[in-house]
């Protein structure tokens, strides 16, 4: 039987959590605000995963832990940023690099260097997106480069052939424009299905992430990983539950009494 000392071997690491952003900047965002998260509070998180002793990893290392079993040392999490607003350059990154930390960005690729169209439609509003000159200097600072799809379409609701352009062709289009092959993809609106899942397989992505909520443990799907999500909502204590049990604090709270209870239950009747 393994001991506790048994628990830093790769096979038994706990579950990796991978973080969810999408805009960080300051001011109303209307209808998306929820997912806009301040400047100030995101300085506070990756403060706390410095001190909590997390080392952001890449998805390239967690696909070869996946796959091949190789260790990763420390805490590791994995920090990424849907769609590509701009403001994650100005108040994100500088952040990332004082601590030294690596993050994914997933690009909507007919859209760099514009606006966010299909926001206007979902929830009213348009915010500006990164051009290519900025993605390429991410991948030259050490950040990851993935899919969001070509337009951010909802990718189930797509013929065969218009859900494999969306894919395929952002992949190409990124690729080309980085000079490296990108194979990594973020599902739009985090949907997907077996349909869509294949047709990502065939157009040569390794990972997906999705939206499902929780950690990510050693057997997930690495064609729709689960992401814990970060949004203006989140106390620095809810940040701290979610990055350690993939749940809102109160969640988090009665997921362990409940848990307690259970074991109390246990004990009384002598199992």
């Amino acid at each position: 039987m393994r001991v506790v000392r048994g628990l830093t071997d790769a096979s038994m690491r706990p579950a990796i959590p991978i973080l969810m952003y999408h805009e960080v900047a300051h001011g109303d965002h209307g209808a998306f605000r929820k997912y806009v998260v301040s400047p100030e509070a995101f300085r506070r998180q990756m403060a706390v995963l410095s001190r909590l002793g997390y080392r952001p990893i890449t998805m390239d290392a967690l696909v070869a832990n996946r796959r091949d079993g190789r260790r990763l040392d420390g805490r590791p999490v994995v920090i990424s940023f849907d769609d590509g607003f701009a403001g994650v350059i100005d108040h994100a990154v500088p952040v990332l690099e004082a601590h030294g930390f690596t993050a994914m960005f997933y690009l909507v690729s007919d859209l760099v260097g514009t606006r966010s169209r299909w926001l206007h439609a979902e929830r009213g509003v348009e915010l500006g997106l990164f051009d290519w000159s900025t993605a390429r200097s991410l991948q030259s600072r050490g950040f990851g480069v993935g899919s969001h799809s070509a337009t951010h379409s909802r990718l189930p609701a797509l013929d065969d052939a218009t859900c494999r352009a969306e894919l395929e062709g952002s992949r190409a289009t990124i690729s080309d424009h980085l000079g490296q092959e990108v194979a990594d993809l973020a599902y739009p609106f985090g949907a997907y299905d077996r349909r869509v899942q294949g047709i990502a397989v065939d157009c040569g992505y390794r990972s997906a992430c999705s939206v499902l909520i929780g950690l990510s443990p050693r057997d997930d799907d690495l064609l729709a990983l689960r992401r814990v999500p970060v949004d203006a909502t989140a106390s620095l204590l809810d940040f701290v539950a979610r990055l350690t049990t993939g749940r809102l604090l109160a969640g988090a709270i009665g997921s362990s009494l409940h848990r307690a209870r259970r074991t109390l239950a246990s004990m009384r009747h002598g199992r």
